[in-house]
């Protein structure tokens, strides 16, 4: 990787970061003549020394932590990560408890909180769920915590796998990134980046430093690899989640895992695994699907402050909103609107129409004695707004 690649990652200003940490990055075989794994706790503590570091210069992190299977079968007696979905699902509640304790634990000597989140794919494709899951995960990054997510293992069966699931974490990490508008997403491997051929078999296969764009080429080497033996997902799915991240306007860099110290060295401009830049005029596509595609379901006309206010990057609070017209549900598109009746931007709506109407113009801490609930202190939250040119 080149210093201009790395010139152009901190000129970026990251400001938000998803790691996405692998299963054979967290665990280790209890012997050498077994498939039995267990968490790597020296491990753990490594890279939760390195992004508490980071968390000085970058405020908002969030992990998207793999290892759940793979810290929980040989706990309860498996000899090997097992095929049946019924004992993967019995593997990932027993692990994901062990492997939050072990996150905790870690993340406590440098005085840090972590909050656990578990998803399924049929949370980020319901609008309404997906706003509630953003809403609740920026919260988490604005009270400082470090929310560690995962896929809600437990909850699947068998029967609706090929649609409720996100695949493996590589993808789910993607969409996380793309849910919180993530600067840079942040891909530990258990290999050093992208190769021009299949290292493990071509002596002469080198590290392909820096990728501007992910074409066929790009995307051939990558077939060349194979999954990890405690992991679901290989290179390949690691450049589709890349390909995915970058599409909603993110960076991406794939780094080897196992020496914790190579965050330090990313940051720090050093020529470590592979990273996927953007162009300078990429745009957030949320931002876009926002801004241009979206059919809006409503109308919120604000005053002068709001104005003032949303064009400064602010949040729409409820004070600040003079009228409601339309009928919209929460996580629907609404257009925002001058006294003077120009649109000036759009955003998701956290609350319904009936809800906004009842809460307009009154100060936020008054949501919840008004409506019974409260799903926070904004009509629209800024990283939900698109202000129109």
């Amino acid at each position: 990787m080149s210093q201009g690649a790395h010139s152009k990652l901190r000129s970026i200003e990251c400001k938000r970061l998803v790691i996405k940490i692998g299963s054979s990055i967290l665990t280790q075989p209890l012997d050498s003549s077994s498939e039995s794994t267990c968490v790597q706790v020296e491990r753990i503590n490594a890279l939760c020394t390195q992004i508490a570091t980071l968390k000085a210069s970058i405020s908002e992190i969030v992990i998207v932590s793999s290892g759940a299977v793979a810290s929980g079968f040989s706990l309860l007696g498996f000899l090997q990560r097992p095929k049946d979905i019924i004992d993967k699902q019995a593997c990932a509640a027993v692990g994901q408890a062990r492997l939050l304790w072990q996150y905790e634990q870690a993340f406590s000597k440098h005085s840090l909180h972590i909050a656990q989140m578990l998803l399924t794919k049929d949370d980020l494709s319901n609008p309404k769920r997906y706003l509630y899951a953003s809403a609740a995960l920026r919260r988490l990054l604005e009270l400082g915590t470090i929310p560690i997510i995962n896929e809600n293992d437990p909850v699947l069966v068998d029967e609706l796998k090929y649609i409720e699931t996100f695949g493996d974490n590589d993808n789910l990490a993607a969409l996380v990134a793309g849910m919180i508008d993530a600067d840079l997403l942040l891909i530990l491997s258990d290999v050093d980046g992208l190769y021009s051929a299949n290292p493990a078999t071509n002596p002469n296969a080198k590290r392909i430093s820096e990728v501007l764009e992910i074409s066929e080429q790009i995307t051939n080497l990558a077939e060349q690899d194979t999954n990890s033996a405690v992991g679901t997902g290989g290179m390949a799915s690691k450049l589709k989640a890349a390909k995915k991240a970058m599409q909603t306007g993110c960076n991406v860099a794939i780094i080897k895992g196992a020496n914790a110290e190579n965050i330090a060295k990313f940051f720090n401009g050093e020529d470590v695994g592979t990273y996927f830049h953007l162009p300078a005029n990429a745009i957030k596509k949320r931002k876009f699907y926002i801004s241009y595609v979206a059919i809006p379901k409503g109308k919120l006309y604000i005053d002068y402050g709001a104005q003032k206010a949303i064009k400064d990057g602010k949040s729409l609070l409820p004070k600040g909103v003079l009228e409601v017209q339309g009928s919209f549900e929460a996580g629907d598109v609404v257009s925002i609107y001058t006294p003077q009746h120009q649109e000036i931007a759009r955003g998701k709506a956290r609350y319904s129409g009936y809800e906004c109407a009842q809460i307009i113009g009154r100060d936020s801490k008054d949501i919840a004695k008004i409506l019974g609930q409260s799903y926070g202190d904004c009509l629209i939250h800024c990283d939900d707004m698109a202000i129109l040119e």
